[in-house]
């Protein structure tokens, strides 16, 4: 994995992170399309941060992403959310 993929797979968990956490946990209640669309456009956003003129598939939005990916995105938040919400309780 690359140096840049490395630290935006950094940011975007901290971001998922920060919104469960300054949400008070309440991301449990959003649907999956939803927790997958926020780590699909704070992943857009990394792109766009190293690549000046990216190609267009790494930055479709939400409705061009094949299933696969959308599927990715939601278990990367739910992944995060989860370790969250332990991390919360064991506190």
């Amino acid at each position: 994995m690359a140096s840049w993929e490395q630290e935006s797979a950094m940011v975007v968990f901290e971001q998922v992170r920060q919104f469960v956490l300054l949400s008070g946990g309440k991301t449990t209640r959003l649907s999956r399309e939803q927790k997958g669309r926020f780590v699909a456009i704070c992943w857009i956003a990394q792109i766009y941060k190293y690549f000046a003129q990216p190609k267009a598939s790494y930055v479709d939005d939400w409705e061009k992403l094949p299933d696969w990916q959308r599927e990715t995105d939601a278990a990367i938040f739910e992944a995060v959310e989860q370790t969250v919400m332990a991390e919360v309780i064991a506190a």
